[in-house]
């Protein structure tokens, strides 16, 4: 089994961040049977398809790096890296091109999303951003890919564009590529922002108090949480309780994401509680969690020295788990290399 996944280096990360995707990693990292391999990637080769301050993607580079292994990557465990250090990357994603089809990327909702009415003024590189995609987890013969509802799509491309390839370029009994499967895991909570119960958690909220940045330190958090905007009501013995309150299912889903719990049994001990109590059996459980990933991630960010060699030592390993695919596509299309 070998697991490929990539994150875009936007920094500042939050709690949203780290219960949707990144615990997921690190579980599927803890999992895995010897001689599966789990392989991470800061995807700063994306970040270059929309407008982005260069200073800014270097620094959110290294702190993502910093974050992903203070929430609990281990680069002993995994290989960490980021795309830019592996050019088999954009290689890859030329070779395949070819293969891709006009049609194919027209459907990609991602840009229509992200174009939005300025079509004709968008980089090419977000318009063939699901090829990149694709070369991303081909180049590694990824058997299965960590995916949500919003990149069930790419997916899907990928395995299109390898099963083209394969059918123009190989023999049936030696194909190029593994079709990767999808790993679909169990369904994030949808955390949402502490000031509007309405809008997802962001950091790109202009109120720092709408979110718990993986950077806070305990008072922060405490003092986030019991601002967090609520209603005067006391809290329902049972979910259907939730309906048309959403702030307060808002923190009674952080309290059963954290804790793995469901909704329901979050409110068998709260139910008919104001959040005079729950806000600070809420704050001290984020505080838990989060002032080790916090204390970490302060002092990891403060070490470019052992981030850039994290980076180093993940790439040279991806690089070599590539050579062997990128080579066979280079041979399968006739192309000689000196």
């Amino acid at each position: 089994m070998r697991v490929v996944s990539g994150i875009q280096p936007t920094g500042n990360l939050h709690l949203g961040n780290y219960l949707g995707a990144i615990r997921n990693w690190v579980r599927m990292q803890d999992s895995m049977k010897p001689g599966s391999t789990c392989l991470f990637f800061l995807a700063d080769l994306h970040a270059i398809s929309m407008p982005h301050d260069p200073a800014e993607l270097r620094s959110g580079t290294l702190e993502m790096t910093a974050a992903l292994v203070a929430c609990g990557i281990d680069p002993a465990k995994s290989v960490l890296f980021n795309q830019a250090q592996v050019p088999a990357h954009a290689e890859l994603q030329w070779l395949l091109n070819g293969t891709a089809r006009m049609g194919w990327l027209n459907r990609m909702t991602q840009f229509k999303d992200k174009s939005g009415k300025n079509r004709e003024g968008a980089s090419i590189a977000l318009f063939t951003y699901p090829v990149l995609q694709a070369a991303d987890v081909l180049l590694y013969q990824a058997t299965h890919v960590p995916v949500g509802d919003d990149q069930k799509q790419h997916l899907e491309l990928a395995r299109d564009i390898a099963q083209k390839f394969n059918n123009d370029f190989c023999s049936e009994s030696a194909p190029v590529f593994t079709l990767p499967d999808p790993i679909v895991p169990p369904e994030a909570a949808r955390i949402m922002s502490l000031r509007d119960g309405m809008a997802k958690m962001s950091k790109s909220d202009v109120s720092d108090m709408s979110r718990i940045n993986l950077s806070d330190d305990a008072d922060t958090i405490m003092k986030k949480v019991k601002k967090a905007k609520t209603d005067a009501e006391p809290l329902p013995s049972e979910k259907a309780g939730l309906g048309g309150r959403p702030e307060a299912l808002n923190l009674v889903t952080i309290y059963a994401a954290v804790t793995g719990e469901s909704i329901d049994q979050v409110l068998s001990r709260f139910g008919g509680e104001g959040f005079g109590r729950f806000k600070p059996a809420l704050g001290e459980l984020l505080v838990e969690t989060i002032s080790p990933i916090s204390e970490r991630f302060n002092a990891l960010k403060q070490d470019r020295e052992s981030l850039d060699a994290i980076l180093a030592r993940g790439a040279a390993k991806a690089r070599e788990l590539g050579g062997p695919t990128l080579n066979a596509t280079y041979a399968a299309l006739g192309l000689v290399r000196g």
